[in-house]
């Protein structure tokens, strides 16, 4: 089976920043179901075996858009790692619902694309932070079908500083925060807080779950040192259509590295991306698996 792979396509934007975009899907006729993967915090498209990732999504009869968000500190000349610190520095999560609203408006006016997705069968997977945006765009936006948590996030205000370090950053209109790979010292804008607290209803993840009402899947390391368990324990107490799938002694990544050199998938991550083909391969997920 052929996969006909489009790498780092452009959707240039009049007023904003662009955003580049990978597919992969079978070269065939068939319509298929749509896939957009929302990256997380210090995250890019092709980060660690995502494009593995991809490849097996598309294997499965299961079109694979991935993007990196337009202020994620990539550029469309190097969407790989973070050449763009100011970029990082303005990002806000209003902008990054903005940009899945951007390639979820791409996908319904290319006319070469609507023909090869059923576009009453898009899923929207996030990981990390990315998962938390993820849910809340899919409860306010019909045209995404299923969410899928991958290592999700709960709440954004309880990551934020408070009391005097809070004030430093409020006064000093930035922070630094250390990227252990690259060791780039990654600037933070304190208009990052300052939107979520413009913003706080619309980004409450808690209040975003409670409505969807949609199918949702949650995987989550058990041992994952980034994001608590707990997180995804309360993102299942809430999302009445939820599945929680525990991954045993694995971690936030699921045991992959950047840059990942390996043919294969770490074990843990391919059982992962099985289970997603599965919750997205099923149409009997409202009555046997999701109410509680």
């Amino acid at each position: 089976m052929h996969i006909k792979t489009q790498k780092n396509l452009v959707i240039k934007r009049t007023n904003n920043k662009p955003i580049v975009l990978d597919i992969y899907a079978l070269d065939n006729n068939q319509k298929k179901p749509l896939v957009i993967y929302c990256h997380g915090y210090k995250g890019f498209k092709d980060w660690g075996a995502n494009n593995l990732i991809a490849h097996q999504f598309a294997l499965n009869g299961i079109v694979f858009l991935k993007f990196n968000f337009s202020h994620n500190g990539g550029t469309t000349e190097q969407p790989i790692d973070f050449p763009d610190l100011d970029a990082f520095a303005n990002n806000t999560f209003s902008k990054e619902l903005d940009d899945i609203d951007t390639v979820l408006n791409w996908v319904f006016s290319e006319k070469k694309f609507v023909d090869v997705i059923n576009i009453n069968n898009i899923t929207i997977i996030g990981h990390s932070r990315g998962a938390g945006i993820s849910i809340i765009k899919a409860e306010e936006d019909a045209r995404i079908q299923k969410v899928v948590s991958w290592a999700g996030v709960s709440d954004f205000e309880s990551r934020f500083p408070a009391g005097e370090t809070l004030l430093q950053w409020k006064k000093d209109g930035v922070t630094y925060i250390e990227n252990s790979r690259t060791k780039q010292q990654m600037p933070l804008s304190y208009q990052l807080y300052e939107d979520l607290i413009k913003n706080r209803e619309r980004l409450n993840i808690q209040r975003a779950a409670k409505k969807l009402n949609k199918p949702h899947l949650i995987v989550h390391g058990s041992l994952d040192p980034t994001v608590s368990i707990t997180e995804a324990q309360q993102l299942h107490s809430w999302s009445k259509k939820s599945k929680l799938e525990i991954m045993e002694g694995s971690n936030h990544v699921f045991h992959a590295l950047h840059p990942w050199t390996e043919q294969n998938m770490p074990t843990d991550l391919e059982k992962v991306v099985q289970k997603t083909i599965t919750f997205i391969g099923s149409n009997k997920l409202e009555t046997e698996f999701f109410s509680h």
